[in-house]
């Protein structure tokens, strides 16, 4: 029998999310002395994204030294990409040596939260409570986006999506086809190749896509990030510091991308014959519009015999196929969507509810998605959002960027403590003035300037997502918890 959840009535600091910025948050509070938390997630155990993504080929495009906690290096890496085991395992593995887990619990899914008399009223599947303090940790790749297709509910066979992989539908010899070519698509589609009877790729935008340099670690090299920590950490550094060289080239002078693009080029050239597949295969838009991705594998997988590239658009999915705008109907046993998910309209933004009585998600309609510092949102005193607008990257590790978040978390907690603050809420022209500078930056960047449109951008064509500069003045600018940009109540 399941056990039932039970909720305390009220706690210090309510955090939504076990995945890498919940449980690093959770270890940080305990770091501090804090015990008055508790985390929530509607999952079944730690791990967010990692926990969620099973399906065929799943792996971190980000190499993992640079993949995990600074405060908790995984000596244990196999690879220099991660597969998503691997990843999973560490996450479970450090919130077991932290001792933090009696803090989460697990099966129990946030409803709502809104601000009432000076402090947050939240509902649960598992019951209600209140907090002090919210920390949205529920990440922007959390949601599966289904795609706006006609039909598409009335298909009788069987249907996932990329990040609700099911792995007790069979597809050896089956008629198969995958909806999207981005970056879990191009990890799903050679495995699904080797066992599907014909496979259909459906792609919209051909992706950039260069050589995953990726090789397993040898036995003393293993042996070394066992025993000579600083030699794990020499790897990590080395390894910051070059992706942070792909700066540039996504913010100032597209043209530095050139030796990525003649990489990518050829790693079309190497595996695709076809001069159309090859014409078809090659972006049109500028390295970096969208987001760069990796493989040695997905243009072979192409290449077999079984496989159909489709570039047509889709007019409808029926009862056993997918038609395109041509009129050609493919028939299909299983339909697998690699969409995306909701990172602009994120859907927990429904469910909040701030001091004017507006939820974020209308305040966001209004004024567009947008956070000071990613991190705090005017009219939603005491709440913290991590992995909040423009906090993406498309270089680097977002474990980095969350490290910054908590960070600042923790220095406005120990600011409020010793000044007695009981509400804080940024004001609003902070939060407009940071918007208005990351926007400003944005205009001279790939992502604006590239010719395409990506999940980035949101439905005005805003650039609501991504980090416009490098990292490390990320870090720089939450370095300190600046309370002079917050109107501020303090307890009688």
């Amino acid at each position: 029998m399941k056990k039932k959840q039970t909720l305390p009535g009220h706690v210090r600091i309510f955090v939504i999310g076990a995945g890498f910025g919940g449980l690093g948050l959770a270890i940080k509070l305990r770091e501090r002395g804090e015990t008055d938390f508790l985390v929530i997630d509607k999952g079944a155990d730690v791990g967010g994204t990692w926990r969620d993504n099973t399906y065929p080929g799943a792996a971190c495009d980000v190499p993992s030294q640079l993949y995990s906690f600074s405060f908790a290096p995984n000596p244990h890496w196999s690879r220099s990409f991660s597969p998503q085991p691997e990843i999973q395992a560490y996450i479970q593995d450090v919130s077991e040596k932290a001792g933090v887990r009696d803090h989460f619990r697990f099966g129990v899914e946030f409803l709502d939260a809104s601000w009432q008399d000076g402090h947050w009223a939240i509902t649960t599947s598992a019951g209600s409570l209140t907090a002090d303090f919210v920390v949205s940790a529920a990440g922007g790749l959390s949601e599966p986006k289904m795609p706006d297709i006609d039909g598409i509910d009335s298909f009788a066979g069987d249907v996932m999506h990329s990040a609700r992989w099911d792995h007790s539908i069979d597809l050896e010899g089956k008629r198969v086809a995958v909806i999207g070519t981005g970056a879990s698509a191009i990890q799903i589609i050679p495995e699904v190749a080797k066992v599907a009877g014909h496979l259909d790729v459906y792609q919209r935008t051909a992706p950039w896509v260069m050589k995953r340099k990726d090789r397993a670690y040898l036995p003393l090299e293993k042996f070394a990030f066992k025993h000579v920590p600083i030699v794990q950490k020499a790897y990590r550094t080395a390894i910051y510091w070059g992706r942070e060289c792909f700066v540039p080239a996504f913010t100032l002078a597209p043209q530095l991308a050139l030796p990525a693009k003649l990489d990518a080029l050829d790693n079309i050239k190497r595996s695709i014959e076809d001069p159309e597949m090859r014409k078809a295969l090659t972006p049109d838009y500028d390295m970096g519009c969208k987001r760069i991705l990796i493989s040695n594998t997905y243009y072979p997988a192409l290449a077999q015999d079984n496989v159909e590239l489709v570039t047509d658009g889709i007019a409808k999915v029926t009862g056993n196929a997918v038609v395109t705008t041509d009129g050609v109907e493919r028939e299909i046993d299983v339909l697998i969507v690699a969409t995306g998910f909701h990172t602009t309209d994120l859907p927990i933004a429904h469910h909040v509810v701030g001091r004017d009585g507006r939820t974020m998600a209308e305040q966001f309609e209004a004024e567009s998605m947008s956070a000071y510092k990613g991190t705090t949102i005017h009219n939603f005193p005491n709440l913290f959002q991590i992995v909040g607008p423009n906090t993406g990257l498309g270089h680097s590790s977002m474990v980095f960027m969350i490290e910054s978040q908590l960070a600042y978390i923790l220095g406005a907690l120990d600011e409020i403590e010793k000044r007695g603050v009981s509400t804080f809420e940024v004001k609003r022209e902070a939060q407009q003035a940071w918007t208005d500078d990351i926007q400003k930056r944005m205009a001279k960047t790939v992502w604006s300037s590239g010719g395409c449109a990506s999940w980035y951008l949101d439905a005005h064509g805003k650039n609501v997502t991504l980090w416009p500069r490098t990292t490390f003045a990320f870090r720089l600018a939450l370095a300190r918890f600046d309370i002079d940009q917050y109107d501020v109540e303090v307890t009688a």
